[in-house]
């Protein structure tokens, strides 16, 4: 029975830890709070700040894991390095999780291997985030290089615009590192993410395209299969390659892309682990994303991935300013339509906006009218 250590405990990690029960593993569930996701279904868990360094590494020494499994941002991502020095098997590995939780680094190692990316910039200061955005054009992105599910992210035309998301960027941003990107904002078509294996043989194969909306920085809704020409996929499939193969070990990775008029592929974001998007893969895949990156992780063979059917995902949010215990109301409601499907994450408590559940349905439509139906309340 091989042991896990999972970096975090939310939603992605809860169904990850689920899948890898189903395969016999063992896992120790880490987060900064009590009673996160994943702590519900795991065999054991840990509750400590991941971005204290002499904790991880405590944590880590402690449990002797088989595998170490980030599934958030806000990781000390040198005791990673330190550890699969020393023998640990960091997932997929440890220069993927220190490129990755940081959008400087990702985004510098893109622009290297020669992806086409928007024109950006990085700032330490207000005074610098107006100098550096003037140079790149009227309207910017502003994001933390470092934080999780689009916090602190935000857009601007003006100078009183950029002051603004400087401080936006502030309150919303991991770690320590006081340090912004600012990119041109792309007149996009469309976005995709595309679900990237690579296993411990090299070898790299992709799910379907998984066409995605976003709000506040953070998915709202998304759908599989994307409608994508196949030139967009080829092009999109060789971009993702590429990067997989430089950061390295196994694993599913979330590459996101923008898609513009011309069709031309924008790379965007990586993440190397299961992506929030890809919780449509539960209702639409023989085996869920969560599967495939408990098989590859261990290095098992993967089966083929087949798209059983199209559908769709869409949030159930808290409202704004939300905050303390709640109760969910609706679901019957929403379930109604005998062809509806849900996830509630069972997190302990609310915050404005916070991820609450998510519906999976046929399409769009029926995912977008279940979640109207359901509602999050405060008690």
């Amino acid at each position: 029975m091989k042991k896990i250590l999972l970096l975090g405990s939310g939603e992605l990690g809860k169904e990850l830890t689920i899948s890898l029960k189903r395969i016999g593993c063992n896992v120790i569930a880490c987060d900064a709070y009590e009673n996160a996701p994943a702590m519900q279904v795991s065999d054991k868990n840990e509750v400590f700040n991941m971005l204290d360094k002499e904790k991880l590494s405590e944590v880590i020494n402690k449990h002797k894991p088989d595998f170490i499994v980030p599934e958030v941002e806000a990781i000390e991502t040198n005791v990673l390095i330190d550890a699969e020095q020393n023998g640990y098997n960091v997932i997929p590995s440890a220069k993927a999780v220190n490129l990755t939780m940081n959008r400087d680094r990702i985004r510098d190692r893109a622009k290297h291997l020669g992806l086409k990316t928007a024109n950006f910039a990085y700032a330490e200061s207000e005074e610098e985030l107006i100098l550096e955005a003037n140079k790149i054009g009227t309207k910017v992105a502003v994001k933390p290089v470092m934080s999780s599910s689009g916090k602190g992210q935000s857009y601007a035309n003006s100078a009183d615009e950029l002051k603004v998301s400087w401080k936006f960027a502030l309150e919303g941003m991991r770690g320590n590192r006081k340090r912004v990107i600012v990119e041109e904002f792309i007149d996009f078509d469309y976005e995709i993410t595309l679900l990237t294996i690579l296993e411990k043989s090299g070898k790299v194969t992709f799910c379907n395209p998984i066409g995605h909306f976003q709000q506040r920085g953070d998915y709202q809704y998304s759908w599989q299969p994307a409608d994508c020409l196949h030139d967009v996929i080829k092009k999109a499939q060789e971009a993702a390659r590429k990067m997989v193969l430089d950061l390295g070990g196994s694993g599913i990775f979330g590459v996101e892309f923008f898609i513009d008029k011309k069709g031309e592929v924008i790379f965007s974001e990586l993440s190397p682990r299961p992506h929030d998007t890809g919780m449509v893969t539960m209702f639409t895949q023989n085996f869920s994303q969560f599967d495939i990156h408990a098989r590859v992780l261990l290095g098992m063979p993967l089966p083929e991935i087949k798209l059983n059917q199209s559908g769709a995902s869409h949030v159930i949010l808290a409202e704004e300013n939300a905050s303390g215990d709640y109760i969910i109301e609706g679901l019957g409601e929403a379930l109604e339509d005998k062809n509806v499907d849900y996830r509630i994450f069972g997190k302990p408590f609310l915050k404005s906006y916070r991820r609450m559940g998510v519906v999976l349905a046929p399409s769009l439509e029926q995912a977008k009218l279940a979640a109207k139906k359901i509602f999050v309340k405060a008690v």
